[in-house]
């Protein structure tokens, strides 16, 4: 074969790399002039971007202390019993915000502890909302803490200041000077102590956001703010909360959401509860249902309320009468209150022991009901919504079996309620406080069975009491043989008045208290008239004419 003829052979400087970059150039020179020169400005102008950004993040750093002490300043000006102080502070030009760090808040009159502690705060343009030509803020708050304790929470009791002007909106825009439309909170604490250290009352992991606070998107919306809020409760159980509030309205913020609790631990309540004369231990409450509270209106309906294994009293006490004398009067102002409704759907306490203390007498003595299950329906504060009726059965003082049916309905001129209670077999040992209250004298044996129907209407009551004794003995010489000899006197006598009423044939003491007449007290709560029926007709019917027995006994002595 004939070789390549030489012009045909590739030329050295074809193929080399300077050859190539040659090449290059002649190709970028065919561009133009004009090109090359626009080249060179773009370049110009990155420059003087990237050199106007360094000089903000300098002059930032700069701003930063500045800033912070101007803005602590700021605050503290504007709060009133409180101060607050921002260890540090981050500006942001690019972007226009600026973070907290560190941020505490202290009440001047008990500093320790703090009431909050912000380790992050973060506010910055609502840039969604700019979008919009609304100039408002967006506020976020990384694991807060906010503790609480009786002395503080006492203190802003007695301050004569309100708390909505305290300050606090100012302290929020002195941090940032757009008005706040989105809160966010995430992973926050609560904490609240009251006089048991030991039991504290904490909500922790609680997320909560609030949108539109401002009314920018749905101004003509009653509730156009959405929120929602989930943690967990004391430790154990969890709250969750979904609906919306309108935050601008006069004079206080209204909302209107729907809630749910779940396995809610009440002993934790314990210290708050004995100051309304009542004594709880363990038991977990769930519940759920919709709570509306604005300036015009007020709602709470609870579809479904459940307490399980609680032991709750109520102290009947020298230091009670008062409360339960306002008590009956909040009750009686609510009652077909238009515009306040309280509704109840359902209400059930299962597996619980619920009793009253009579701390009055002496010695004091408690009345209850163990293994309770109690259902309550329909209960409200309307007259038109019906009655509400209630069922429960348990043991009376853990032996009697027991159950009762009720009614109620809300009525301005008194309660009006029917009650049927029927209890059977209770031992009368377990009673002996109530017999020393009022006989001075205990028993050894014997059982007590209860009968009753009674009819509270229009201010008038009718009924019966009918408790019948079987196999009373009162007086054992052996387990008496310490007391006194006058004691053990009058123990046999009484033992001796009951052998009088008792019923050879059947070995049982009967007798009926009849009720009838208009109740003492118009006003009173079906409590409060229940509980005059137990001390008057129920303990003065039992083992009947005790008294006027022994009168006429040491009359012919």
């Amino acid at each position: 074969m004939a070789a390549p003829a030489a012009e045909d052979r590739a030329r050295p400087e074809e193929t080399s790399p300077k050859s190539r970059f040659s090449k290059h150039r002649t190709i970028l020179g065919k561009v133009g002039h004009a090109d090359f020169h626009f080249s060179k400005h773009t370049l110009q102008l990155l420059g003087i971007l990237l050199g106007l950004i360094l000089l903000f993040i300098i002059a930032s750093l700069f701003v930063d202390e500045p800033m912070r002490r101007a803005m602590e300043k700021s605050i503290n000006e504007n709060l009133t019993g409180y101060t607050a102080r921002i260890p540090d502070l981050d500006f942001h030009l690019i972007g226009f915000s600026v973070t907290l760090h560190d941020v505490s808040i202290r009440q001047d009159a008990h500093p320790e502890p703090a009431v909050a502690l912000l380790p992050r705060l973060r506010a910055s343009v609502q840039w969604s909302e700019l979008l919009k030509l609304e100039l408002v803020s967006d506020f976020q708050i990384d694991q807060p803490q906010i503790y609480l304790n009786l002395t503080q929470i006492r203190k802003e009791n007695r301050d004569e200041v309100p708390v909505q002007k305290r300050g606090w909106q100012e302290a929020a825009e002195a941090i940032y000077p757009l008005k706040i439309n989105l809160l966010q909170i995430n992973d926050g604490a609560f904490t609240y102590i009251d006089t048991d250290p030991k039991r504290p009352l904490k909500l922790t992991h609680v997320f909560f956001q609030a949108n539109n606070i401002r009314n920018i998107r749905s101004p003509e919306r009653v509730y156009p703010s959405p929120i929602h809020a989930e943690g967990i409760v004391f430790g154990t159980g969890r709250g969750e909360l979904d609906g919306h509030a309108n935050f601008l309205a006069e004079p206080y913020a209204g909302v209107n959401t729907i809630f749910t609790l779940e396995n809610v631990p009440l002993d934790y309540f314990r210290p708050m509860l004995s100051r309304a004369h009542l004594s709880i231990q363990n038991g977990f409450l769930s519940s759920h249902g919709r709570v509306e509270y604005a300036p015009t209106v007020k709602v709470a309906h609870v579809e479904d309320l459940v307490i399980d294994r609680v032991r709750l009293d109520y102290v009947h006490s020298a230091a009670s009468v008062p409360a339960e004398g306002k008590v009956q009067k909040a009750v009686r102002e609510a009652s077909n209150e238009p515009s306040l409704l309280l509704r109840l759907d359902q209400f059930r306490l299962t597996n619980s022991n619920v009793g009253w203390i009579n701390r009055m007498k002496s010695p004091d003595y408690r009345v209850f009901v163990s293994g309770a299950n109690l259902s309550v329906t329909n209960l409200s504060n309307q007259f038109r919504d019906g009655p509400a009726r209630a069922t429960l059965t348990g043991q009376f003082m853990g032996t009697g079996a027991t159950s009762a049916r009720a009614s109620y309905r809300p009525e301005k001129s008194g309660p009006d309620f029917d009650l049927d209670l029927k209890i059977e077999g209770t031992q009368m040992t377990s009673m002996n406080d109530i017999w020393r209250s009022y006989g001075k004298f205990d028993v050894v044996g014997g059982s007590l069975s209860i009968y009753s129907q009674i009819r509270v209407k229009d201010a008038r009551i009718d009924g019966y009491i009918k408790p019948i004794f079987r196999d009373v003995n009162v007086y054992d010489p052996q387990q008496d043989k310490e007391k006194p000899f006058f004691k053990k006197l009058y123990e046999g006598i009484v033992e001796g008045v009951a052998d009088l009423f008792e019923n050879r044939k059947t070995d049982k003491i009967v007798t009926v208290a009849d009720i009838s007449g208009p109740v003492s007290d118009p006003d009173s709560s079906p409590m409060q008239i229940i509980g005059r029926l137990i001390e008057n007709a129920f303990i003065k019917a039992i083992l009947p004419g005790f008294e006027r027995q022994l009168g006429f006994l040491r009359k012919k002595k």
